[in-house]
């Protein structure tokens, strides 16, 4: 199953190092069953653009949880067995957990704002819970950050991307 996994460059670095995104549970999100129910396209790329999307705006909330962290988001993408992965609809329609750490050679790429996105990420990881509790103004500025593409990086990247 390919799952999306919140991260922030901090957290990269720490990856990298450790080569492998963990302590398990890890929390991501996916194309789930719940998922394709709900959503009005069955295009698979659009249901993977959805999840995708969801981790995006969890990476916000990792933001606003280390002020020390550049404010780019970042999002992992990962091939992980069907076996080591837990659905949770009741948290959200693509919430998923894997049950175990996953090694960095499962990782098929990663996502990171570009510099220029920098002062929207910064803005909606200040405001990101305002959004989630449903004030308007923030989920202005939270939607922003979808005007920015998340570059994409190969695995082996990661050492210049971290530089």
């Amino acid at each position: 199953m390919r799952i999306y996994l919140p991260a922030t460059l901090a957290m990269l670095r720490e990856i990298h190092a450790d080569s492998a995104v963990g302590p398990a549970p890890l929390t991501g999100f996916a194309v789930t069953p719940s998922l394709r129910e709900w959503y009005l396209d069955d295009d698979e790329e659009v249901l993977e653009y959805a999840a995708f999307t969801q981790a995006a705006r969890a990476a916000l909330r990792l933001l606003d949880a280390d002020p020390l962290a550049p404010r780019r988001r970042v999002v992992l993408s990962a091939e992980v067995p069907d076996n080591e992965v837990t659905l949770h609809p009741d948290l959200d329609r693509a919430v998923v957990r894997s049950t175990v750490p996953i090694p960095l050679e499962r990782l098929a790429s990663v996502h990171v704002d570009s510099a220029e996105a920098e002062p929207d990420v910064s803005a909606a990881a200040k405001v990101i819970m305002e959004a989630d509790l449903g004030d308007e103004d923030a989920q202005f500025t939270v939607d922003g950050t979808e005007d920015h593409e998340l570059e994409w990086y190969a695995v082996q990247e990661i050492p210049q991307l971290l530089a």
